[in-house]
């Protein structure tokens, strides 16, 4: 790897006898890990099998490749991710219940962990100011099997508007330098000159002042960026506590291979060894940053103050009688144990808003919980989300499918069945994994398997 010179002489002085160790690291192979789906009814064992070991500061991190054409993978049983990055979500450790913002969520490793970790109970908003990378992080959760997420691409201004002291946790995985990548993402050194950590820690202390208005006091604050820049690690850190008083740091763990954060490269406050670094010298994975803030101490919560809506806002997303009673059908006949929490409709697309959130007249929101399914003229479609929300048990109509007739479901075909049974929609199941929904003709289940998905 052709580093630059400017970006070795700056880390030859900073790290002084480990400087080689740390330049030499940058040149071996980067490691790949997995996370395992908690939210599923069974462990992936395939992708287990061929894992490499597991990922001591994760519970359900592994070493190793997911191969991305997989029963495990395309039905949401795994997530491939980066070791080092796994450890952000754990130290934000949400928990069941609470309101949580990934605020810079894609493309949705850190988001699909943080949802877990809360057992899919309460509201996560995982948010991305691009709408390609948005478009991206609304698959991954959809892929991973969310109920209570809300997906929005908006700019941390505005969201700042919309949820005043409203989070109980607020994750920012900063967009920074990205220098901690590079072995991973060697794309990443060519945008690298000597201002730009600068650059992207002015960036990052905009970002970290609209994310401290979101959050309720007593909340935590977890700032992370996958950079080695002091820039934007301690010195953002320090940032921070010099400009809001009410922040206080809390210690990180530092698991073996973890460097505690260095005073020294900031204003020497000592209190900044509680954040944590990962250097690929000392640790199997890439470089990060994790530093975790308590915003003043819990208050009693006082009710939110509705806004007043304007009456042609009203009704906007209710359904037509004829809509209820279509999805009232599917409901009983295939899935007669979920109810939804509030029926919302964009347009012709059916979805599940999760109960922490009521406000969605004003945020550009790409996916307002789980998407259910889609009205076409005189029926509904249950969607792709649905299914892989959901366990076979939860099913009243299921069908399972070989691995052989998954692979042609997944590649867009029809499938013969030799059972007699009734026609309508059912839970296609494979091996335990649900995998999507099939309307069954006579002894033919029809395809619904989205197109753009295919392969």
């Amino acid at each position: 790897m052709q580093l630059p010179s400017a970006f070795k002489t700056k880390y030859q002085r900073l790290l002084g006898d480990e400087a080689p160790a740390f330049l030499a690291a940058l040149n071996e192979q980067s490691l790949s890990g997995f996370r395992v789906n908690p939210l599923k009814d069974g462990l992936p064992q395939k992708t287990i099998s061929q894992a490499k070991g597991k990922v001591p500061y994760v519970p359900t991190g592994y070493y190793g490749q997911v191969n991305g054409k997989s029963l495990d993978h395309v039905t949401g049983w795994v997530y491939s991710q980066e070791p080092s990055a796994m450890y952000v979500g754990e130290v934000v450790d949400p928990q069941p219940g609470e309101r949580v913002l990934d605020l810079c969520a894609a493309p949705g490793g850190k988001s699909t962990h943080l949802i877990s970790l809360m057992k899919d109970q309460g509201l996560l908003v995982a948010n991305e100011i691009f709408r390609k990378r948005a478009l991206i992080l609304a698959e991954n959760l959809e892929r991973w099997g969310t109920r209570n997420t809300v997906v929005t691409n908006e700019s941390p201004e505005k969201l700042e508007k919309q949820f005043p002291k409203f989070f109980d946790r607020i994750l920012i995985d900063a967009p920074c330098s990205g220098e901690g990548m590079f072995r991973k993402e060697p794309a990443g050194i060519e945008y690298w000159n000597t201002d730009y950590p600068a650059e992207c820690a002015n960036r990052q202390q905009k970002i970290i002042a609209s994310a401290i208005k979101m959050l309720k006091p007593g909340g935590i604050l977890v700032y992370s960026t996958c950079t080695f820049a002091p820039e934007e690690d301690e010195q953002n850190a320090s940032w921070i506590l010099k400009n809001y008083s009410e922040m206080q740091m809390e210690e990180v763990k530092a698991y073996p291979g973890m460097d505690h954060g260095r005073p020294e490269w900031a204003d020497g406050n000592p209190e900044l060894a509680k954040a944590i670094r990962l250097f690929p010298h000392h640790i199997k994975g890439e470089g990060h940053f994790v530093a975790k803030f308590r915003y003043g101490t819990p208050v009693a919560e006082k009710p939110l103050r509705k806004k007043r809506r304007k009456k042609k806002h009203s009704n906007s997303y209710a359904l037509t009688k004829d809509q209820q009673e279509l999805f009232t059908n599917f409901q009983d006949s295939v899935i007669p144990n979920y109810q939804p929490t509030r029926l919302v409709l964009f347009g012709e697309q059916l979805y599940d808003l999760p109960a922490g959130i009521s406000e969605i007249d004003d945020l550009n929101i790409l996916r307002p919980g789980l998407h259910l399914g889609t009205f076409k003229k005189r029926r509904f479609e249950p969607s792709l989300a649905l299914a892989l929300a959901l366990t076979p048990t939860e099913a009243k109509k299921t069908l399972e499918l070989s691995e052989e007739q998954w692979r042609q479901y997944v590649h867009g075909d029809t499938i013969t069945i030799d059972k007699e049974l009734a026609s309508g929609w059912y839970l296609l199941v494979c091996d335990k994994h649900s995998c999507g929904f099939g309307k069954l003709v006579q002894k033919t289940v029809k395809n619904f398997y989205p197109k753009g998905l295919r392969f």
